[in-house]
Order: structure tokens, then C-alpha cells, then sequence
């Protein structure tokens, strides 16, 4: 491999044009096949890039460069070739030398253009095609991404260039060379792209940059483009259609962007950002809305054709989606959609382009409600099945959702305009849209391989809860005005308007009630959960109401379906293949079922739906199946128990049926001793209630709305495969319905809504020095991290401390812990030039985070004092002159460097706190999740507190709590902004966080201490240290593991140094030292006890009742045997006791924050 090495070296140094080709390919080989090519690159740049050569040398030259990583001063090197280069008289050699700019690291980037300015602009005006076609495509590459606007804001002159640089691409899209209008129009359609999605940039490894004057730089160059596009927008048109087809496709997107931003108004949100309103608002203020219309059919009709007569598949598409982007303009026409959904849908019938499956589905369902009914209608079955085909479930539950919603638009726009006097569409209800044969059988068969029907039950129960809440307010044009204006204008607004649609998905959903699903049961109990919130409104336990009680026609026939469908599920009691469901459906039919109005006649039938309840509460109690007790039987009997205590409660022949059942299980081997004491109270109950008919209350066994089962609720879940599954579906489901639903706002409206108090307008985080006191250099340094990308950027400043100008200065920065550079080298350096004394000059490096780990920059500073001065270091002493390694090591010195001064820095550590990201979430999840993440770690922390002697008395007055004083800085950090609860009484207090890293896992995080007020601080004392306990649970053990590596250091990430970490035995033995001071205290009370003649106060006599009544109690435990009811220790009491207080204390906060706000 050497001698191959060295030949190519060689051929590399011969004159030889050929020779030094051959030998490039044979290098570009070697790298290819992951060899180290180091050494041939360093003879490359110096040899051919440094040199001159011919132009295939160059281009090879540079190929070679991109696959390899070069030092700073080869960089150095290859920056002197390119300015060279672009006086050197062939084209071809400039032009091969211009498209290596895109390759140069951002900090080299800056300087290179600031010399060769009037360089890169005469390249625009060159005659030469090649040099044109490069210097737009370079360019374009470049100067949309986030390094280069950084470079311009903070430089004017700059900043001046690459504006003029713009104007010139975008002319160039008219430019007479095809190669070169094809190449332009791809470089705006990239700046237009990186405005919304920032993908080059971060492909590209650019450093993160939190500031207003980089986003209002790059509004400036779009906002300019689009109004270049929208006025030369016919010529570009006409110059499209003369490129050759297959250039056709880069032509489309920047003219339909620009004339849908002139058209929806989203231009004008764009000057507002670039603060440039001023000077460009005067231009375009001619264009009238007809004017808008008339550009925008004009691009349709542009367009149209390809949709028909092209056969390239991509294309096609392209075209496709780029129409359906402007179909949703104010005044677009249905046309226009229908056109391209049927091009795009004639590709997946042709099978061309299934790389695209999931986008032709996206495309398609985003932009349905673009269609008019009937063409909505004549799509629906086709879709639902291309949406079961695809393979990622976020494309499919996204798809679903778009789906289930278009659905109940179709529904409520045509039951309201068939009231509204127009004549009927047929197949627009929602049990028509749904009747495919496919999907009858998935919901009427009762085990399935596919999880598809669950996906469908789950969202459209979903979609229609959405629909019962008031729909979102939009302002904006746009796809979502349309969807909403169409659900407004078929609810009219009304509050329950949305039962229609809810009623028919629970009919066709009925089947779902048999399936067996594995264990899983999120969509039944979405289903379910809406059947009785439907059963609730309609009050379906009151019967049937009639004209004379002033219902309508409408309600009256909605409340017969209802009747009619719990009648059908009582039968279907019998089908249900699980007692998990069965329960759960027992339940929300007896709670609204109308027993009042049940035939007594019929009381003896087996068919009478009160006979089937019950027989099935008996089947429930009584199921001896073998897989009872793996699938946790208790649970189901809970859920009976609580329905027939309800039902008993309300009528007497049911209670009667059930006293008999409830008897009966009593005395069976089956009941546990928890079931035994409940059975005996709802027997009670069931007594009293039949005892006194007429004195009962009615709104003890009222129906409430509520489903109890539901995973919300439950605060115990087990750990079953089945549940976990179950949760996935769920966390699915609801982020599709709530992005479609309820979107965020994008980032443009938040920054003009809320200007600088957007988040997304960081302040610059506060720096670090990394150097000591008496170092010759000072550096600083502070991050910005990117949860989304997985980001980290160190922003440093280095500053001069010493008398003498130094003429260079390496900055390396290495890394330890989860952390990597973005081109695989493992430490970065940066060469800095000419730093004057006291003069600071700033430098950044970009890494990536691989996992949840602490990690560290750890910066090196070298300079060169002697750097150009000759001097070299002197190697007196015995050795010979001659010695081989010194004459050696004087070769390999580069005389002009000098003898570099090290300058090592402390390390800039990142927190982990940093790699957390706060999740929002409820005190009642919470509490689901916490027992469920099984990695556990626990601590104890103390604070000093530093009382004031009144605070406690005059928090009391104006409403300021006392507590977390000692604790201030957690308050400041982002987990707090979400905190699921904070629990404070007089005693202590509990907080409780959740976060996720940056890579998925889960961790949740409980504090309890003792409050201020319950150590006598505030009350006298002035300072005293308090304790606090920390218990981390986390959903990988890796996590707790990495945190209790540096328990302190984790301390002081949470809370800015205020809690110091103490080992578990300083604990043990604090608490002994209280517990002997107290024991003193009750010695001395002992010793100074009064006579026993005195006689005894009131109180002690009751006391001395109590100590009396809890030994006879010990002693008949004692006689008894083992009890059922568990004995706690103090510290579980107090635990639970907490946990009990967290739900009240959160609507309390809830009710708080809410009068605030008012």
C-alpha cells in the first residue's frame, strides 16, 4: 500500500496532465474503499490545487478534498489556490475552483469571499456557460444557509454583496444558457426552501444561532425573490417551457411558491419580518385582488398540461402537488385540486414511483377538503384502503385522522344543506362513507391480524370528541379556513350539533365491541367512552322525551337510534369475548340504561335486557377461565361490583337480582377478602335503598358523563404487554388528531404575534470563563442547544491579554462523553490571525449528541509568539549534529511557526439538564407512569434557608407561601414551567417533574422536604440547613445510572448550586442527632412532671381514654389473627397522604392561576 502511495505521489508531482489524472482517480479509489488518503490529499492540494493544472486535474483535485478531512493549514493552501484560480485564464480551471466554495468550513467561508467579492461578481458576468452554471449553483448553495447569514449580520458590507449576489441568480433564471436558467431556478427554489425548513444547514452541520436580525436578513432576500418572481412571473414562464423536459421540474416550485405567497398575503407577513417594510410596501401595493387571480390561473393553466400528457413520474408528481399548493388560494377553484389528486392517484395505479407511497397519500388526504362533495364521496372507499397499505404507522395515523375529519365534514355539510333547501347527495352519512366490504369485515370479524381497525375506531371517536369542542378560531386564509368554515357553517354553531356525526360512528362502530383484541382495549374504550358521553346528553335513562315536554323532531329521532342501540349491544353482551370488555360495557350500559321504562310483563324472559345484565355480572364474578388470573380478574370484578351497586341502588327488581347474585359470591372460594367486605356493603346499600323508596336521593346514583376505565383514569396500570401497546396506540392517536385539529402555530406567526417575547428569540445564555486569572489569554465561552437535530454549539471568545500582537492563534477544542463532530474527526481547531492586545475575536464549533450521557468541550489555546520571526527552537547539547532524528525533526519544522505556548482550559461541561426536554403531563398520569418506569435512584440534598423572623406571619396576609424560599433556582429552570404538581402543606411539601431526553426515554423526578414554617424558621430563627429528598425513576436504567455518577453534579444542574448532595450515612446520623435531642426534650418534660395529685385537666383524661382503647385494641388484634387492612409504617401514611392531597391540590392551583389570569 506505501509503494502504491508513493507512486501515486509521485505521478501527482510530475508535470504530466494525464499522469497526474490517472493518479487522482486511483487516489479517489483508495478512498472509496475507506482507506486513509491523508498524505495524497496534503500532496494533492499542494501540488495541483496550489499549482496550475488543467481543469479534469482540478475538479479531481477538489473530488478528492470533499472525501477526506484537511488540516487548517492545508485549508489555508486551498484558499490560496482558489484565489489564484480565479485569475487564471481558462474558464473551466475558475469555474472547477468556484464550486469547492460550497465545500469550505463556514469560519474559512467569510474571509474567502470578503477578498474575492469582485471576483465572484465578474463570474456572473463571464461568457462562458460553465462559469455561469457554477458560479449560480455554488452560490446558491451556499448562500441560503444559516453560517453565511450569521457572516452578514454581523457585516454590513457583506451583508450588501450577497444580497446584490441574489439578484443576480434570480436574473439569471432568464439567462440564455439552459444549463445555467435550469441550475438558477434550483438555487431560489433552495432559498425558499431553507426559509421554511432550515434542511441544507443542517445537513451542512451549520452552528445554531438564536437571533431576530438572522431571520429578518433571510425574510429580506425571500421577500425580494418573490416580488422578482411575481413581476417577471410571464417570462419565466415562457423560459420554462423552452428548457428541455427533464429541466421542466426544477422550474415549478419557485414560481408557484412566489405566486402563492403574493396571493394568500404570506408575503406580506415576510416584510413585516425583514423590518424592510418601509422602502418595499410603495411597489407592490398596485397589485388588486383580480390582478392576484388572474396570476394565479395563469400558473395553472401553465401547469395543467404536464398532468396529462408527461410521462415522467416524477414530474407529474411535482407538478401535482405543486397545483394542489395553490388550489387553496383565495378564490382557487375545486378544478384544480381534482385535477391533480386524480394525476396523483393515476400514479399509484400505475405502481410508477412507490419510493412516494406515503407522500401520494399525504398529498392526497391534506388536501381532500379542497374537493368538492362529490368527488370527496367517489374517493373515500379507495382511500381507506391505500391508507391500510402503508407501512410507518405516522403516515398511516396521520392519513387517518385527515380522513375521519373530511368525514364528518362531508356529513355535517350536506345533512345542513339539505336543510338549508338543497337537494340530497347520496352515499355524504357517515355509515355510507364507511360501508367498503373490506372494512365491514375487519370490523365485524372478531379476531384480526391488522391493527388497522383499531387505528380507525380510535381516531374517528377521537375526531368527533375534537368536534364537540369549539373549533379553533382561524384569521388566516388557507387550507384549515376552508376545513373549519366548513364544519361552523354544519354545526351552525351549535352546542350539540356534533351528537348527529357521533351518533352514526357509534352505530357503525358497534361490531367493536366483540373483537378480541389481545388484550388490548384503547379503541373499545375510545368507543365506549363516547357511547356514554352520547347516552349522558341525551339523558337516555328518562325514556324517549315526547313534543308536549318541547322536544324536536331531530332529538326525538336521535334518542329512538340510541334506545335502539343499547338494545342491540344488551344482545350483544352475549358475543363479547373478554371479561375486561365485558365489564367495561356492562358498566355503560346499566348506568344509562332506561330500566323505568323495561316491560314488568317480561320480567320472568331471558331476554329481557335486565335478565342479560345480570346474567352476565354473574359470568363476570364467577369466570373460572385459566387465563383469568394472568389477565388480573380483580380488576374486572372491581368494575362489576361498582356497576351493580349503582344499579341496585336505582331500581328494586335489579335489586333484588343482584342481592341474590352478590350473596352468592360472597360464599364462593372466588372472592378474595377485599371482595367479601365490598359485597357486604353494596348489599347494605342495595337494602337501605329498597327500604326507603321514598325518601331517596336521586343524585346519589345520577348518571355523571363519566367512563371510569379509560386509561386517564386509572391510576394503577399493570404491566402487560397489551397496556403498553395500548398506550403506544394512544400517544399515536392523539398527537395525528391534535396536529390536524388543533396546530401549533408555525414559528413566522409566533414571532410576529409576539415579537420579542417569542421563545423562540433566545437571550444568549450567560458565559463561562474557561480560563484562570493570570493566563495570558482569557476565554469564554456559552452553548445553544437544538433538542430537534440533536445539536450543540459552543460559542467561544478569545481575548489578548498580553502586550504583543499575536499572528496567530490555533484554538482546539476536543470532546469526551456522548458528544461528536459532524464530520467524524475527533477534535476540532480553529486558527485565528493577527489578535491585537485587548481586542476579542469569536470563533464556534457545531457537535452532535449520540445519547444521554455528561459530556464536555475541552478547549486548548496555542500560540505562536515567534509565528513569522525565524526562530526556531535551538537543539544544543551533546547530541551530534548529524543525528538522523534531529536533522529529521529540523526538516519537518516549519521555521516560520516558532515554539507554540499551551494554554490549556478548564472543561465546559454540558449539563444533563441540557439533554432533558420537560414534559407536560397531569398529576393523575403522573401517577400511572410512576410506578411503571422501573429504573429507581434516590438521594437526599440540603439547603441553607435563610429566614427573616416575620416572612410566615406576613405570607399568610398577602397570600405569598413561605415555602420553596431555600429551593428558588428550580423555579427558573424549564422543567418548572411544566411541573405536573407541586404539593404544599404547613408540614412539606412534594414537587414532581417529568421530562424525556433528547433520544426517547422517560424519567420522572420527585422532590419532598419539609416546609420552612414546620422547623421553626420564619417564626425566630434566622438560619437553618434543610433537608430534601430526591427520588428519579426512569424508563432506562442507563439514565439513573449516568445521574448517580455525579449525584452532585446533577444537584447543581437542577438547582445552580443551591442543594449540596449528602451521603446516606451524614443522613442517618442528622436524624439520630434530632432523635436524641427530642429524647432529651421528653426526658426533661418527664423529670419535670407535676405531682400526681393534682387533679387532671380535660385533656389528658381523654388522652389517657385514647392510650387505654389503642392497647385493648392491640390485644384483640393480637387474639384475632392476621388482619386484612394493612398496618403502614409513618413514612408510607405520609406518603400516601400526599399523593391523596395531589389531585385537590391541583384544582385548587388550576382555580388559582384561572382567577389570576380573569
Amino acid at each position: 500500500m506505501d509503494i502504491l502511495f508513493a507512486q501515486i505521489q509521485a505521478d501527482l508531482r510530475s508535470n504530466d496532465a494525464l499522469r497526474q489524472s490517472s493518479a487522482l482517480l486511483q487516489a479517489l479509489q483508495q478512498s472509496a474503499a475507506g482507506r486513509d488518503i491523508a498524505v495524497i490529499a496534503k500532496t494533492a492540494v499542494e501540488e495541483i490545487v496550489a499549482a496550475p493544472a488543467s481543469t479534469v486535474c482540478k475538479k479531481l483535485a477538489f473530488n478528492l478534498i470533499r472525501s477526506t478531512r484537511l488540516t487548517p493549514d492545508l485549508w489555508d493552501t486551498v484558499c490560496g489556490g482558489i484565489r489564484n484560480d480565479f485569475h487564471f485564464p481558462d474558464p473551466d480551471v475558475t469555474a472547477a475552483a468556484v464550486s469547492i466554495l460550497a465545500a469550505i468550513p463556514s469560519y474559512r467561508l467569510a474571509k474567502l469571499i470578503a477578498d474575492c467579492n469582485k471576483e465572484i461578481s465578474d463570474c456572473f458576468d463571464s461568457p462562458s456557460d460553465t462559469l455561469r452554471f457554477s458560479i449560480t449553483e455554488t452560490l446558491g448553495s451556499v448562500l441560503a444557509r444559516d453560517d453565511l447569514v450569521t457572516l452578514c449580520e454581523n457585516n454590513v458590507n457583506l451583508l450588501d454583496r450577497v444580497s446584490a449576489w441574489w439578484t443576480r441568480i434570480g436574473n439569471n433564471m432568464l439567462d440564455r444558457s439552459d444549463i445555467v436558467a435550469k441550475v438558477a431556478f434550483d438555487s431560489v427554489g433552495r432559498l425558499f426552501q431553507e426559509f421554511t425548513t432550515n434542511r441544507m444547514s443542517r445537513l451542512a452541520g451549520d452552528k445554531l444561532v438564536d437571533s431576530e436580525n438572522s431571520l429578518a436578513i433571510r425574510s429580506n432576500w425571500v421577500s425580494s425573490m418573490v416580488d422578482l418572481v411575481w413581476r417577471k412571473r410571464s417570462a419565466l414562464m415562457a423560459r420554462s417551457l423552452v428548457l428541455p423536459v427533464e429541466s421542466f421540474r426544477a422550474t415549478v416550485f419557485p414560481v408557484v411558491y412566489s405566486v402563492k405567497a403574493v396571493a394568500s398575503g404570506s408575503v406580506e407577513v415576510i416584510r413585516k419580518l425583514s423590518k424592510a417594510s418601509g422602502n418595499a410596501a410603495g411597489g407592490n401595493e398596485v397589485d388588486s385582488n383580480a390582478e392576484k387571480l388572474v396570476g394565479v390561473s395563469d400558473v395553472v393553466t401553465h401547469l395543467a398540461p404536464f398532468l396529462v400528457s408527461s410521462l415522467e413520474p416524477a414530474l407529474i408528481y411535482e407538478v401535482g402537488i405543486n397545483m394542489l399548493y395553490l388550489a387553496d388560494v383565495p378564490g382557487g377553484k375545486p378544478e384544480w385540486a381534482s385535477q391533480s389528486i386524480i394525476a396523483i392517484l393515476t400514479l399509484w395505479d400505475r405502481q410508477e414511483f412507490t419510493s412516494a407511497r406515503e407522500s401520494i397519500v399525504r398529498a392526497v388526504v391534506t388536501n381532500l377538503h379542497l374537493l368538492d362533495l362529490n368527488m370527496q364521496v367517489s374517493l373515500f372507499k379507495r382511500l381507506l384502503l391505500m391508507v391500510r397499505n402503508l407501512r410507518a404507522e405516522s403516515d398511516r395515523m396521520h392519513a387517518l385522522a385527515c380522513i375521519c375529519r373530511t368525514a364528518l365534514c362531508v356529513d355535517l355539510f350536506a345533512k345542513e344543506s339539505v336543510r338549508r333547501g338543497q337537494k340530497p347527495l347520496a352515499g355524504t352519512d357517515i355509515a355510507s362513507l364507511f360501508e367498503d366490504t373490506r372494512v365491514n369485515d375487519d370490523l365485524n370479524s372478531i379476531t384480526s391480524k391488522s391493527i388497522f381497525r383499531e387505528e380507525l375506531v380510535a381516531s374517528l371517536v377521537e375526531s368527533c370528541f375534537q368536534l364537540s369542542l369549539p373549533l379553533p378560531e382561524q384569521n388566516n386564509t388557507g387550507m384549515e379556513s376552508r376545513v373549519i368554515g366548513a364544519l361552523a357553517y354544519g354545526t351552525g354553531y351549535g352546542a350539540l350539533n356534533w351528537t348527529e356525526p357521533a351518533l352514526e360512528v357509534v352505530e357503525v362502530c358497534r361490531p367493536c365491541v366483540k373483537w378480541d383484541c389481545g388484550g388490548r382495549t384503547y379503541a373499545i374504550d375510545c368507543y365506549l367512552k363516547l357511547l356514554v358521553r352520547l347516552c349522558y346528553i341525551y339523558d337516555t335513562r328518562g325514556g324517549v322525551k315526547r313534543v308536549k315536554d318541547g322536544a324536536s323532531q331531530d332529538q326525538i329521532l336521535n334518542e329512538t337510534r340510541l334506545q335502539n342501540l343499547q338494545r342491540e349491544l344488551v344482545k350483544d353482551l352475549r358475543e363479547v369475548n373478554t371479561p375486561r370488555i365485558l365489564a367495561r360495557l356492562i358498566w355503560a350500559i346499566a348506568e344509562h340504561i332506561d330500566i323505568e321504562g323495561l316491560d314488568p310483563l317480561l320480567a320472568d324472559d331471558p331476554d329481557d335486557p335486565l335478565n342479560v345484565i345480570i346474567s352476565n355480572i354473574h359470568k363476570v364474578l364467577f369466570n373460572i377461565d385459566s387465563t383469568a388470573e394472568t389477565t388480573n380478574r380483580v380488576q374486572d370484578v372491581q368494575a362489576v361490583l361498582i356497576s351493580a351497586q349503582r344499579l341496585g341502588s336505582r331500581h328494586p327488581r335489579a335489586g333484588q337480582l343482584l342481592t341474590k347474585e352478590l350473596e352468592e359470591f360472597r360464599s364462593n372460594p372466588l372472592a378474595d377478602s377485599v371482595s367479601k367486605h365490598q359485597c357486604r356493603l353494596i348489599l347494605q346499600r342495595i337494602k337501605y335503598a329498597s327500604a326507603h323508596q321514598d325518601s331517596r336521593w336521586a343524585g346519589v346514583t345520577a348518571a355523571r358523563g363519566d367512563y371510569p376505565f379509560s386509561h386517564h383514569k386509572l391510576t394503577v396500570q399493570f404491566y402487560e404487554a397489551s397496556a403498553a401497546q395500548d398506550r403506544k396506540l394512544e400517544g399515536l392517536v392523539h398527537k395525528a388528531i391534535l396536529e390536524l385539529w388543533r396546530p401549533d402555530p408555525s414559528e413566522l406567526t409566533l414571532l410576529l404575534t409576539q415579537g420579542v417575547d417569542s421563545t423562540l428569540l433566545k437571550v444568549p445564555p450567560t458565559a463561562i470563563t474557561l480560563t484562570g486569572s493570570s493566563d495570558p489569554c482569557y476565554v469564554e465561552g456559552y452553548h445553544l442547544a437544538d433538542s430537534g437535530d440533536g445539536r450543540i454549539t459552543l460559542h467561544l471568545k478569545v481575548l489578548n491579554l498580553t502586550e504583543l500582537e499575536l499572528n496567530r492563534v490555533d484554538v482546539r477544542v476536543g470532546l469526551s462523553g456522548a458528544l461528536y463532530y459532524m464530520d467524524g474527526s475527533s477534535q476540532a481547531v480553529r486558527q485565528l490571525r493577527s489578535l491585537g492586545s485587548q481586542d476579542p475575536v469569536l470563533c464556534s464549533v457545531t457537535v452532535g449528541v449520540s445519547h444521554f450521557e455528561r459530556c464536555a468541550l475541552w478547549v486548548q489555546v496555542l500560540y505562536y509568539p515567534f509565528y513569522g520571526s525565524g526562530a526556531v527552537g535551538n537543539y544544543e547539547g551533546d547530541y551530534a549534529e548529524e543525528d538522523p532524528q534531529i536533522v529529521r525533526q529540523k526538516r519537518s519544522l516549519r521555521p516560520e511557526l516558532g515554539e507554540p505556548v499551551i494554554l490549556r482550559c478548564q472543561p465546559y461541561k454540558i449539563p444533563l439538564t441540557e439533554l432533558l426536554l420537560p414534559h407536560q403531563i397531569s398529576p393523575v398520569e403522573f401517577f400511572r407512569l410512576w410506578p411503571s418506569l422501573p429504573a429507581v435512584l434516590e438521594y437526599t440534598g440540603g439547603y441553607t434557608y435563610e429566614g427573616s423572623g416575620f416572612k410566615a406571619t406576613a405570607a399568610q396576609q398577602y397570600g405569598a407561601s413561605p415555602f420553596l424560599s431555600g429551593l428558588k433556582s428550580l423555579s427558573s429552570k424549564p422543567f418548572h414551567k411544566v411541573c405536573s404538581h407541586i404539593i404544599r402543606t404547613v408540614a412539606g411539601f412534594q414537587l414532581c417533574y417529568a421530562a424525556k431526553t433528547w433520544h426517547g426515554g422517560f424519567l420522572g423526578l420527585m422532590i419532598f422536604g419539609a416546609s420552612e414554617v414546620s422547623r421553626n424558621v420564619d417564626l425566630g430563627d434566622e438560619t437553618t440547613s434543610m433537608m430534601c429528598k430526591f427520588v428519579v425513576r426512569a424508563s432506562d436504567a442507563s439514565i439513573t445510572k449516568e445521574i448517580g455518577s455525579d449525584l452532585q453534579g446533577w444537584l447543581d444542574d437542577l438547582t445552580d448550586g443551591g442543594v449540596e448532595y449528602m451521603p446516606e450515612d451524614e443522613v442517618k446520623t442528622a436524624a439520630a442527632e434530632r432523635l436524641r435531642i427530642s429524647m432529651e426534650r421528653i426526658a426533661l418534660l418527664k423529670a419535670a412532671q407535676p405531682r400526681p395529685k393534682t387533679p387532671k385537666s380535660d385533656d389528658e383524661d381523654e388522652e389517657e381514654d385514647k392510650d387505654k382503647e389503642k392497647k385493648d385494641g392491640e390485644e384483640d388484634e393480637k387474639k384475632k389473627g392476621p388482619s386484612t387492612l394493612s398496618k403502614l409504617t409513618a413514612e408510607e401514611a405520609e406518603h400516601q397522604a400526599l399523593q391523596a392531597a395531589v389531585l385537590q391540590e391541583w384544582h385548587m392551583l388550576c382555580k388559582d392561576r384561572s382567577t389570576e389570569v380573569n
